[in-house]
């Protein structure tokens, strides 16, 4: 089995961190406005045998500098306005946490 969780994401250079089951997969990633956020839909599976791993997610505006340290897994746009943001995962926080 599995279940999908919905997380905000600040766009103000913060690192969010998230501690997940191995296999989880990025579906969907949305700019809402009403909230003045970004948010991302994450599916995960529900089988406690599998390990945990600890992610760090941070947002990029379009034209921002995006170190190498980090790999991209969807982008939120701003129906209303010119922006665009994208989600990145850091590759140093993707350490399995023991049970």
């Amino acid at each position: 089995m599995k279940t999908v969780h919905k997380y905000r994401l600040e766009h103000d250079n913060t690192q969010h961190q998230l501690k997940l089951r191995e296999g989880y997969r990025v579906l969907h990633s949305a700019y809402l406005v009403t909230e003045k956020a970004v948010f991302v839909w994450i599916e995960v599976p529900l089988d406690l045998s599998l390990p945990e791993q600890n992610i760090a997610l941070r947002v990029f505006r379009t034209g921002e500098a995006i170190p190498k340290s980090f790999d991209y897994l969807a982008s939120a746009i701003d129906d209303f306005g010119p922006e665009a943001y994208h989600i990145y995962r850091a590759q140093q926080a993707l350490v399995s946490v023991a049970a």
